[in-house]
């Protein structure tokens, strides 16, 4: 429920180079539905990291997904953001987890789990079921409670939320000491209505100050991330 950080940030987005320019001459973006999504359904943006866009990019091409890595930027209004790198917001997210597993004992259903797909090395667990199970439950009971607070002319006391934004650990450590990890991403959702998306893109979004074709350095360092989610 944060409005304390500014409403603003900076976010790039990882795609096709054929898509990039398809979106900077005034095209939609795709909105990811994937059950292992890491904060729901949405466009996926790094926030001021577009290096770790690019690679994100560049590793789809690597698996023959892409034939060109590209980025594109985005000047981002947050809104009524879940901030799930504050402790008010993440309490909020550890009622969703409780709430969920109550519903799926009652529905006699076994519990998603984040996992790594076969084959990949590390411990990221980067498909992230239990997750994105659990901030759609989140939403949607946030979204129920506020349509019955109206229907009684009543305000809601959690209004629906525009933006979600997360901190994610990715990657080994940068040293062996435990501490700082070669990848420290945070995760953000861009404006929830179809309308709101499609004039945030026409207005917002800029070709990066590099050649947003171009390749990005490699240098690891901790980066953010947005994600972009439609309202319904």
């Amino acid at each position: 429920m944060s409005r304390l950080r500014p409403g603003f940030v900076l976010g790039y987005h990882g795609c096709d180079a054929e898509t990039a320019a398809a979106i900077i001459g005034g095209g939609s973006m795709r909105q990811s539905d994937e059950d292992f999504d890491w904060l729901g359904p949405g466009v996926y943006f790094w926030e001021s990291d577009p290096q770790r866009a690019y690679e994100w990019a560049d590793a789809k091409v690597a698996r023959g997904a892409y034939a060109r890595a590209a980025v594109v930027g985005a000047v981002i209004d947050l809104g009524n953001c879940l901030d799930l790198t504050t402790r008010v917001d993440l309490a909020l997210m550890a009622d969703a987890y409780a709430s969920f597993v109550r519903a799926q004992q009652i529905a006699d259903l076994a519990l998603p789990q984040n996992r790594d797909p076969r084959g990949l090395a590390g411990d990221d667990k980067v498909l992230r079921y239990l997750d994105c199970a659990v901030i759609k439950h989140l939403h949607q009971n946030i979204e129920d409670d506020a349509r019955e607070h109206h229907l009684r002319g009543e305000s809601p006391p959690i209004s629906p939320f525009d933006s979600v934004r997360g901190l994610f650990v990715e990657g080994g450590q940068l040293y062996p000491v435990r501490g700082a990890h070669r990848g420290s991403g945070a995760l953000s959702i861009l404006p929830r209505t179809l309308h709101d998306l499609g004039q945030f893109l026409g207005e917002g979004v800029r070709h990066l100050p590099h050649d947003v074709f171009g390749r990005f350095p490699f240098d690891k360092r901790p980066q953010l991330v947005l994600l972009g989610r439609e309202r319904v």
